[in-house]
């Protein structure tokens, strides 16, 4: 029996064995032989433990990517062409990016760098901005502001978009609304907006994208077929841009 492991063990994963052992029927002796022999193998050669870390890990992000792309293909229209997003960049650009974030998010902070770069760089892009308020009630609060300055000024969300995202500590009811207001917002507007037009539906609808995409939190980007996940930086988002370019995928 002891050679039989070791064929496992030698021919296959640990993984792989294991699945495999049930159909042996083993008795109760058969079976704490087993235990041993893979302890004692697993002590003495730890690396696979890394492999089969590795193999897992590749085999899950493979699954989420899976998921991510047939939902950014069945999505498309209230991904890239929702009329409650705002567009930077060249609106009839070749590529769109597209950037879930929240007011509150410190590496959504930290990745306006990013989209500053690639929209100076490349006058080509499409840059939308999908509000994805998920870090709580300050950040519903902040966006709720920041709709209604999309409704009543979409010419100056640019620059409110920057100012409560980049210049404010904590964004919040309060830091949004003297940020439109520094703008020229009418602020008995904007609160009448807010209560006429809320962003209930709005919210919702970017969580049900979210979810459907695997998008758990901000920032997160779909460019092209793909959703790319957390703030990965200016190259691997300007890599994607070429991909989609040069072979109509994220990647090719």
């Amino acid at each position: 029996m002891t050679r039989l492991f070791k064929t496992f063990a030698a021919g296959a994963a640990i993984a792989a064995s294991l699945a495999a052992v049930p159909a042996v029927a083993l008795d109760d002796s058969q079976k704490k032989e087993m235990g041993a022999f893979i302890r004692e193998y697993l002590i003495q050669n730890p690396e696979v433990m890394i492999e089969v870390q590795n193999a897992l890990e590749a085999k899950q992000q493979a699954q989420r990517t899976d998921q991510s792309t047939k939902a950014v293909a069945a999505n498309k229209d209230e991904i890239f062409s929702s009329p409650n997003d705002i567009v930077l960049g060249n609106p009839k650009g070749d590529v769109t990016v597209v950037e879930f974030f929240d007011y509150n998010c410190g590496y959504c902070k930290r990745a306006m760098s990013d989209m500053d770069d690639i929209l100076a760089k490349d006058k080509n892009i499409r840059f939308v901005l999908k509000e994805f308020p998920i870090l709580g009630p300050d950040s519903l609060a902040a966006h709720k502001v920041a709709d209604a300055v999309r409704i009543l000024a979409p010419e100056k969300y640019p620059e409110f978009h920057r100012e409560l995202l980049v210049g404010q500590e904590h964004a919040s009811e309060a830091t949004a609304i003297s940020v439109a207001t520094e703008l020229g917002v009418d602020e008995a507007k904007i609160r009448k907006t807010m209560t006429d037009k809320p962003n209930d539906d709005i919210v919702r609808q970017a969580y049900q994208l979210a979810n459907a995409i695997g998008i758990t939190g901000t920032p997160s980007y779909v460019v092209g077929d793909e959703a790319v996940f957390g703030a990965v930086g200016l190259q691997q988002i300007e890599e994607k841009v070429g991909n989609v370019r040069s072979c109509g995928k994220a990647s090719c």
